[in-house]
């Protein structure tokens, strides 16, 4: 599945339905280039989930605020709209995965 983009103007729209994973990341942070490959991996191979990335940065502050982004990369999941969990860090595949599939059975 192909990653999607979003910003505040679209974010509410982007996370409305399913479960979705949002990447917030930003272009000089290390930890969130490497795992941008990680993430789109994972998409790839979980195509029931949507996978998007949100780039904090100057034009993008509202939304990383709504939700409290203070280290990155940090990662929210949603369902039907609603923020569930949040985790913070780099993770593997592995890690990334087994999150997913415990999203979906709770």
């Amino acid at each position: 599945m192909a990653l999607k983009h979003a910003n505040d103007a679209n974010f509410s729209s982007m996370i409305s339905d399913g479960i979705t994973l949002v990447d917030f990341w930003a272009t000089w942070c290390g930890p969130c280039r490497m795992f941008g490959p990680i993430f789109e991996a994972v998409s790839d191979k979980i195509p029931d989930v949507d996978f998007v990335k949100f780039e904090i940065d100057d034009v993008n502050r509202q939304t990383p605020a709504k939700y409290g982004i203070r280290s990155i990369p940090s990662i929210l999941a949603f369902k039907g709209g609603e923020l569930i969990e949040a985790r913070t860090g780099l993770m593997d595949e592995e890690t990334v995965i087994q999150w997913i599939n415990e999203l979906k059975a709770s």
